[in-house]
């Protein structure tokens, strides 16, 4: 997975989730779903079809989504997390629409 720079990105943002001061069920549906992105990112890359590819990064785009809302709820939508959060959303969309094998350069 070298030069996986959406993989490397949802990486840095569940560090900055981690750093995250929220309580509850909150804080936890975050972690979920920001190691969900990472974790579907490295799974969707180690499948054999462009159809099971898609799949799984189709999948971290909607846990992307879920975090962002969450920091929504939290008032913490303007906050430097968020904007990465928006980034790695941009970045989750592009290798979308993209052809699969591209998927390295996003």
């Amino acid at each position: 997975m070298k030069n996986f720079r959406t993989l490397d990105l949802a990486v840095e943002f569940y560090q900055q989730v981690a750093k995250l001061e929220l309580k509850g069920n909150l804080r936890d549906q975050i972690e979920r779903a920001a190691s969900s992105i990472s974790l579907n990112l490295s799974e969707g890359n180690a499948k054999r079809t462009d159809k099971e590819k898609k799949r799984y990064y189709h999948t971290a785009y909607a846990s992307c989504q879920e975090c962002k809302t969450i920091l929504k709820l939290a008032k913490l939508d303007q906050s430097e997390t968020a904007d990465l959060a928006d980034k790695l959303g941009a970045y989750l969309y592009n290798l979308l629409k993209s052809e699969v094998k591209a998927s390295s350069i996003y």
